[in-house]
C-alpha cells in the first residue's frame, strides 16, 4: 500500500513536471502578439539567392521560417525550386512577378505558381509614361486587375494580390488613387498585399489602411523605416533605410494588431538593406517579444 502511494506520488510529480511547463508556455503564447515565425520575401536575400539557391534556403530554414514569397525563380525551373522547398519543409505561398508577365503571360505565370504550390500571384507595379501615376493609369490597372484576377481564380484557383509601392497614394477625388483601386476592383478576384513601408513613406498610416479595408488584405510586407528619413511621395528611398523592425518610425505593434483583427494570414519580412542577414534575425526576435 505504501509502495503504491509513493509510486502514485512520484508519477503525479513527474506528470506535473511535464505538464506545468506546457500550460505555462500556452499561457505565455496567449499573451504574445506574434508568437509564430513570419514568412519572408525572397528579395530580402536576393544576392544570396543569385549565388546559391540551396544554401539560401538553408539559411531561411535555420531562421525558423517556413513560408516564402518568391519574386523570381533565380534561374531555376519551377519544378526544381519546388523540389528544393519540399526537401527542406518550406513552402511558397505567393509567387510575384512584373506587370508584363502577369497581364500578358498570365497562363505561364499561373502554371509556375501552381507548380510552386502558391495560392497567390503578386503584382507590384503599374506602368506609367510620366513621372507619376495618373488617374488614367489607375483606371487602366483596375480594368486589367479585374480581368486577370477573374481568369486566375476561375481557371487556376489562384488569387491576384496587388502590392503597393508608394505612388498609388497621390490624392484623387475624396481619397487617393489607392482608395480608387481598392474600391473599384472586384473583391471576388482581386485582393491586396500591404507593404507597410511603402504606405508609410508617402504619409499613410498602415494600421488605418488595414482598419479601413480589413477584408481586402491577404498579406503584409513587414519592414521599418530609418528614423531620420523624411517622408515623401517619390515612391523611392535608399535600400539601407530599411532597419530592424521596431527600430524605425513605423508603429509595428499597431500594424500587427490591426492585421490580427482583420484576419490576415501571411506576414513576410522584407528587408531590402545590405544588412539583411544581420537584421532579419533581430526582426524575428522583435516580433516574438511583442505583447498583446
Amino acid at each position: 500500500m505504501k509502495f503504491s502511494i509513493v509510486k502514485a506520488t512520484v508519477l503525479t510529480a513527474a506528470l506535473l513536471a511535464v505538464t506545468l511547463p506546457i500550460y505555462k508556455l500556452k499561457a505565455q503564447s496567449k499573451k504574445l502578439l506574434f508568437p509564430e515565425a513570419p514568412g519572408i520575401e525572397s528579395y530580402t536575400f536576393r544576392s544570396n539567392f543569385t549565388k546559391d539557391v540551396p544554401a539560401t534556403l538553408d539559411i531561411i530554414r535555420n531562421l525558423g521560417i517556413k513560408d516564402i514569397e518568391f519574386s523570381k525563380l533565380y534561374g531555376l525551373e519551377q519544378e526544381a525550386l519546388r523540389k528544393m522547398l519540399d526537401e527542406r519543409g518550406l513552402k511558397c505561398s505567393v509567387f510575384g512577378t512584373g506587370w508584363n508577365d502577369v497581364i500578358n503571360k498570365t497562363t505561364e505565370v499561373a502554371v509556375a505558381a501552381k507548380a510552386l504550390g502558391a495560392q497567390y500571384i503578386h503584382l507590384g507595379s503599374i506602368p506609367h509614361k510620366g513621372p507619376a501615376l495618373t488617374p488614367g493609369d489607375a483606371q487602366n490597372a483596375v480594368a486589367e486587375f479585374n480581368r486577370v484576377g477573374k481568369l486566375l481564380k476561375t481557371e487556376y484557383g489562384l488569387e491576384l494580390l496587388y502590392h503597393n509601392h508608394g505612388d498609388e497614394f497621390a490624392p484623387y477625388e475624396n481619397g487617393t488613387l489607392y482608395d480608387y483601386m481598392v474600391q473599384n476592383t472586384n473583391p471576388e478576384y482581386v485582393s491586396f498585399e500591404l507593404d507597410i513601408l511603402w504606405a508609410y513613406l508617402p504619409g499613410m498610416d498602415p494600421a488605418r489602411l488595414i482598419n479601413t479595408y480589413p477584408q481586402r488584405y491577404k498579406a503584409l510586407h513587414l519592414k521599418d523605416l530609418k528614423k531620420d528619413v523624411a517622408r515623401n511621395t517619390s515612391g523611392k528611398t535608399d535600400h539601407d533605410n530599411n532597419v530592424v523592425l521596431g527600430a524605425g518610425q513605423i508603429d509595428i505593434p499597431a500594424v500587427i494588431k490591426a492585421a490580427r483583427q482583420a484576419g490576415i494570414q501571411h506576414y513576410y519580412l522584407e528587408d531590402e538593406s545590405s544588412l539583411a542577414l544581420e537584421q532579419v534575425p533581430l526582426s524575428i526576435q522583435y516580433l516574438k517579444n511583442l505583447k498583446k
